[in-house]
């Protein structure tokens, strides 16, 4: 069993689990302990980070709350999920349908939006999954969350007799469902709509350039260490052996300043050690990651 910690940048296949790329990585990394930031739906493709061991710790603490995705929405045509898995609910002529006219309902759901998330999500409702309710044959009707969703770019539209496959760019918030967000694009413009096709081709400062495929990590399986994950998501302080040896238990620092607001990485010499963060004239832990 390996005790490397690190990061991995996964290309999700369709077909996948979250759950099922954990446990492919964990058979590659030769370690249980493996888990994920941002889960993808089976159907969805693109960047998912997986932390390896003490990374796993780091998960949350990265900025990952900034998602990208490229998807595809039928207009036209809407589902019991929102997305092409569920069954036909309603069909709806959306032939005469422009870009134009589709691109103005889109920037109606851009900014500080309420969105109501798709039934089949896995929120949970009182104890049990939303989509496990679903399944069981419950009407599952869930309460509106406020999302951020930055872009909504329309890039083109296809008409395919009675319905409009139109190719979208999001950029949004985490907890924003894109299902969601086609669905709304189809009641806007009172044609309904659901998701065909979704790839995340970034979550925070990871993108599909930095993504590697799991065939691709079962032929070599690397990650980025959790020193280099520390360096390149956090300002960083390097400290001395007095220092070093307080950290490594935890302990509050004086007599420091890390010169700005939020959690700062220290390291010994090239070892990540913790994060911590000011307050007033000492600095303390946010979170230890040795010992």
């Amino acid at each position: 069993m390996t005790s490397a910690a690190g990061i991995v940048v996964v290309d999700k296949p369709s077909g996948l689990t979250s759950h099922d790329v954990v446990g492919r990585l964990r058979r590659l990394a030769e370690t249980r302990k493996v888990g994920h930031a941002g889960t993808l739906d089976p159907m969805a493709t693109g960047v998912l980070v997986v932390g390896v061991n003490r990374a796993t710790r780091l998960l949350g603490h990265l900025a990952l709350t900034d998602k990208e995705y490229a998807a595809t929405v039928r207009l036209g045509v809407s589902t019991t999920t929102d997305d092409a898995e569920g069954q036909l609910r309603e069909q709806t002529s959306a032939g005469h349908l422009t870009v134009e006219v589709i691109s103005g309902a889109a920037r109606h759901l851009v900014g500080d939006i309420d969105q109501v998330p798709s039934a089949v999500s896995a929120i949970k409702v009182d104890g049990k999954r939303s989509y496990a309710r679903v399944r069981a044959g419950e009407d599952v009707v869930l309460a509106s969350r406020q999302v951020h969703v930055e872009r909504l770019d329309v890039a083109n539209a296809r008409t395919d007799g009675e319905h409009v496959d139109v190719d979208i760019t999001v950029v949004c918030s985490s907890g924003t469902y894109v299902r969601a967000l086609a669905r709304d694009l189809g009641a806007a413009l009172g044609v309904g709509g659901h998701l065909t096709t979704l790839r995340r081709s970034r979550v925070g400062g990871f993108d599909l350039a930095v993504a590697r495929t799991l065939d691709q990590l079962a032929e070599s399986f690397t990650m980025t260490s959790i020193d280099d994950a520390a360096r390149s998501a956090f300002a960083t302080y390097e400290l001395d052996a007095t220092e070093a040896a307080a950290v490594r238990f935890g302990r509050p620092l004086t007599g420091i300043d890390l010169g700005r607001t939020g959690p700062v990485a220290l390291f010994d010499r090239d070892e990540f050690l913790a994060l911590y963060e000011q307050r007033g004239k000492q600095v303390r832990p946010v979170a230890v990651f040795v010992g």
